[in-house]
């Protein structure tokens, strides 16, 4: 059984840092293609960055320069570092597990496991 429990979201200001955690379970993590979602109200789910099994990284021209994705295959673990974050990063983030792919490929389709999402809300 597949599992992919988030944390670390939470209510930050303007400008503030957040760290997100996804903690895998039931895949041969370091195999897999991790990558973190986000969804706002009334909007449809986009990415935020993707790692692939080698470390091979993509962003979303929005958060690129202040979110950071990196992996743990020790810990089965892939986090998000987000700085200097902005109202509009508002949103429920997502925690993702796929089989590896080309980046092309990660970034234009969806595929795999998802968890239940943390909520992150940039507000003064």
């Amino acid at each position: 059984q597949v599992q992919l429990v988030e944390s670390g979201g939470g209510l930050v200001q303007p400008g503030g840092s957040l760290r997100l955690s996804c903690a895998a379970s039931g895949i041969r993590f370091s195999r897999y293609a991790m990558g973190w979602y986000r969804q706002a109200p009334g909007k449809e789910r986009e990415l935020v960055a993707v790692v692939t099994s080698i470390g091979s990284t993509n962003y979303a021209d929005s958060v690129k320069g202040r979110f950071t994705i990196s992996r743990d295959n020790a810990e089965n673990t892939v986090f998000l570092q987000m700085n200097s974050l902005k109202p509009e990063d508002t949103a429920t983030y997502y925690c993702n597990a796929r089989n590896d792919r080309p980046i092309a490929v990660l970034i234009s389709t969806l595929a795999g496991y998802w968890g239940q999402g943390t909520q992150v809300t940039v507000s003064s």
